[in-house]
């Protein structure tokens, strides 16, 4: 009787809506993090990419070092480790920013990225390095 049962029960979807997306993951502490994203980026970024990622990576976390805010804090996690899943699973590759990351932006932060965006530019035009 039991095992009769059993194959009746499905899962059900009740009280859950279809467009909802699965639970994260939870968030790794900031050094493995760190060590996973310069890991991934060494493995599926050729060596230019990589060059300009690892010290990306390392003069953001070395910024945020002694950053109090939990939600800062977790925010940061977050998007890094975001960031990690996309390199690691190869899907970043023609993606475009969210408008509302863009909106979250500060105006150091999207001067970041329009610099970011210029040494992109010039790597791809075949600019020098001491000219960039």
């Amino acid at each position: 009787m039991r095992h009769a049962l059993r194959l009746l029960a499905s899962p059900s979807n009740l009280g859950s809506s279809p467009g909802l997306n699965p639970a994260p993951l939870a968030l790794l502490p900031p050094i493995p993090l760190y060590r996973r994203l310069l890991r991934a980026q060494r493995k599926f970024l050729d060596t230019e990419k990589r060059v300009l990622g690892d010290g990306y990576v390392k003069s953001e976390f070395r910024a945020h070092r002694n950053v109090e805010n939990p939600i800062h804090i977790v925010g940061f996690l977050k998007e890094w480790q975001m960031y990690a899943q996309q390199v690691e699973g190869d899907s970043w590759r023609g993606d475009k920013l969210d408008s509302e990351k863009i909106d979250k932006m500060s105006d150091q932060q999207m001067g970041q990225l329009y610099e970011l965006m210029q040494a992109i530019q010039k790597k791809g035009r075949g600019v020098p390095d001491d000219e960039i």
